[in-house]
């Protein structure tokens, strides 16, 4: 079975493609530990593909994103998806920050669009737009971020594997986009029971038809994103400053050397100061960074129902014996991209991550644009990640140990975890997540999406329920029954209708498309290679002389031919005679192989008579033909000869030339045929023609050459 989901965040809109096997067919091959898991997705780095920017972009021309954004998505979807699937494929598109910001008018306009254009263009199963179109709320990112995290990472298969202690043994989850913030983690049961009410039950089921419930707290913080963020930060410095009296502010975040507008392009120093506008002066002070950025918590808004932690919105309190989190997209870039903390232990290091962001921060932009430049960073890190990186690392640490309270590793006093050793940690696949908290990209090869965790719901909803049909999904947590705005996953279960369902197959599909392309690009460099090596002509006659000497020294000790004949390897433009023998008595009239023009001369194509002389630097012997008793063909006069080095020769008597190859590889132009006729017609008079094939010269490149 296959899901296809677009995420449509506030920057672009990625398409993700997911595939399990059907309940009934998984059933069967399950040990008894597979049926008490969840169901098995498989996804590909090849089946996602984001385009930009974010469909919020289209507020104002909501008409136009079907084929200005949605037909690339769509038609990379069905491309991945076989085409008898495709109909039982469900679709769904999920905008998140982005939208939630724009008018509920035009959210509306966008989603009609979207949905009529997917049915429209597709036959994916799309049949309720309500629920597969959609603007999520934070609160549901959350969750499903939760979903997939733990999913990953073993805690809802195999919890004996991830025990924290007091029954516990799922992770939190952190998630930071560009505008919004989530947390969701479950609580220890004394909370959980204390704040009942506020908890997310969800409900999933194994692949034994089982139902599984977790009740979850999420909170999502719209405007506490990294970019939402940094406009509310300069709106307060702008405020903070006189601008009557002066239009410069000083800015911690922005690195010394640096000058920006307060939308934060870069700007000539000499001049913003000359200018009109209110500029950032960057002063390089992580320290005073981190104090600017403390407020934007709103840590003294009004919290109605305690505890709270950021801008009033309540939270049950965290046990950081049990509740261990995991932070995705900016907590992961900020500490591992960036600042290129270990990738093979996730574990966050406060302390050396703020060693790391001081020392960078205090640095001059010269300096940083150079280091850029060498990509001292890293290949991800331009020169837009550069200037903003300070504020970014700052807003991270002040969310996450003064917003949420995650104890700082090394600085704070906290536990490591229950019935854990440190070897223990580092001998499993686990390690590290049983720190306070830890970012990640992927787990186990796949990426930590929420996506993920919105598919592993709708294909739990797939599964044949075993008792009670209690539907699988999400809502307000109720002490019996379903709640009124219980989600649900959009599934239903269908019998196997039988078939092969194996869900290896893609593997071979992608295997059969990267060989093509590895043995193609091979090719290519192959031939590039031998055309740079050959691209002049006195190489190619070079190598082609020495390979037809070594065939001649060959056939001279073998006494016949040799395994392969350089006219079929050159091509029959090879320079040189051939024999050729009929039956009867004697040799035949014969006629000459042609030479290949184009090895004649490299300076000049177009000329005639002499060229071909003058690029072998040989006279033309001439050549007597003697009767076919004689044992030899050809009987040379003694001729005058010029060789390559400029010296004049005499080619003795004894010296044969059973073709037009010397000793040293270099092809020796014949005499025409012309000049050869009488001697021609004297022998081969009366006397049967040379074999049909046998080529005729008559390029006037062969034309007598005079001899001094």
């Amino acid at each position: 079975r296959w899901g296809v989901i677009l995420d449509a965040g506030s920057s672009g809109t990625r398409a993700h493609i997911y595939k399990w096997r059907h309940s009934d067919y998984a059933k069967e091959k399950a040990s008894a530990k597979d049926l008490k898991s969840l169901p098995r997705l498989k996804t590909h780095k090849k089946w996602t593909k984001k385009i930009r920017p974010g469909i919020s972009t289209f507020g104002e021309r909501p008409t136009d994103i079907g084929e200005d954004h949605l037909k690339e998505l769509l038609d990379h979807a069905l491309d991945i998806v076989p085409v008898d699937q495709v109909a039982d494929t469900p679709i769904f598109l999920m905008a998140t920050a982005g939208m939630r910001l724009l008018p509920p008018i035009q959210q509306a306009a966008i989603l009609r669009e979207v949905c009529a254009y997917a049915k429209a263009n597709t036959k994916f199963s799309l049949p309720d737009c309500d629920l597969h179109i959609q603007i999520i709320p934070g609160e549901t990112e959350g969750l499903y971020g939760w979903i997939a995290a733990n999913y990953l990472v073993g805690g809802f298969d195999t919890p004996e594997d991830h025990a924290h202690g007091k029954d516990h043994h799922t992770y939190g989850f952190l998630d930071m986009g560009g505008a919004s913030a989530q947390i969701a983690f479950a609580p220890n049961a004394t909370e959980a029971q204390k704040h009942a009410d506020d908890l997310k039950l969800l409900r999933m089921r194994t692949l034994d038809g089982v139902v599984s419930e977790y009740k979850v707290f999420v909170a999502s913080w719209l405007g506490f994103g990294v970019s939402q963020a940094r406009q509310r930060y300069v709106s307060a410095l702008v405020d903070s400053v006189d601008s009557s009296k002066s239009l410069e502010i000083p800015d911690p975040c922005v690195v010394t050397g640096l000058t920006l507008s307060v939308d934060g392009a870069i700007l000539d120093p000499e001049a913003a100061r000359h200018g009109s506008k209110p500029y950032l002066r960057g002063q390089g002070s992580f320290t005073e960074c981190l104090k600017k950025t403390y407020p934007l918590l709103e840590k003294d808004a009004t919290c109605i129902d305690e505890p709270c932690l950021i801008n009033g919105q309540h939270v049950p309190a965290i046990d950081f014996d049990v509740n261990h989190f995991i932070g995705v997209s900016q907590y992961w870039h900020t500490t591992h991209e960036f600042f290129q903390l270990s990738h093979n232990e996730e574990s966050y290091d406060f302390t050396k991550f703020q060693s790391q962001v001081r020392e960078f921060c205090n640095l001059d932009w010269n300096e940083i644009e150079r280091g850029v430049e060498a990509k001292k960073w890293g290949k991800k890190v331009d020169e837009k990640a550069a200037l903003e990186i300070c504020f970014k690392a700052s807003w991270l640490t002040t969310i996450l140990h003064e917003g949420i309270g995650i104890p700082r590793l090394g600085v704070d006093d906290i536990s490591k975890g229950v019935n854990r050793t440190n070897e223990a940690l580092r001998s499993t696949k686990e390690s590290g997540y049983l720190d306070p908290f830890q970012a990640v990209d992927k787990i186990d090869g796949t990426e930590v999406s929420w996506t993920l965790g919105k598919m592993v719901l709708y294909a739990a909803g797939q599964i044949e329920p075993k008792e009670k049909d209690l539907p699988v999904g999400f809502g307000t947590n109720v002490p019996s029954g379903i709640s009124d705005d219980f989600q649900r996953a959009g599934s239903t279960y269908s019998p196997w209708k039988g078939g092969d369902d194996d869900d290896d197959w893609d593997d071979k599909i992608l295997d059969k498309a990267s060989k093509p392309s590895i043995g193609l690009f091979i090719m290519v460099f192959i031939l590039g290679f031998l055309l740079y090596i050959f691209r002049k002509k006195e190489r190619r006659s070079r190598v082609y002389g020495k390979i037809s000497s070594a065939i001649r020294r060959s056939r001279n000790k073998k006494g016949g031919r040799s395994f392969f004949n350089t006219s079929k390897l050159f091509g029959r433009k090879s320079g040189y005679y051939e024999r050729v023998l009929e039956e009867g008595d004697g040799v035949n009239d014969f006629e000459l192989t042609e030479v290949d023009s184009d090895d004649s001369n490299e300076a000049s194509d177009g000329s005639e008579g002499s060229s071909g002389a003058r690029a072998s630097g040989l006279a033309t012997p001439k050549l007597n033909v003697v009767n076919y008793g004689d044992g030899n063909f050809f009987s040379p006069v003694g001729t005058h000869g010029f060789h390559p080095d400029g010296i004049h020769h005499t080619l003795s008597s004894n010296h044969l030339l059973p073709n037009a190859m010397d000793r040293s590889g270099l092809v020796v132009r014949t005499e025409s045929r012309e000049r050869l006729a009488p001697s021609l017609t004297s022998v081969g008079s009366g006397r049967s023609r040379s074999r049909a094939g046998s080529p005729t010269r008559k390029s006037p490149i062969m034309s007598p050459v005079d001899e001094d």
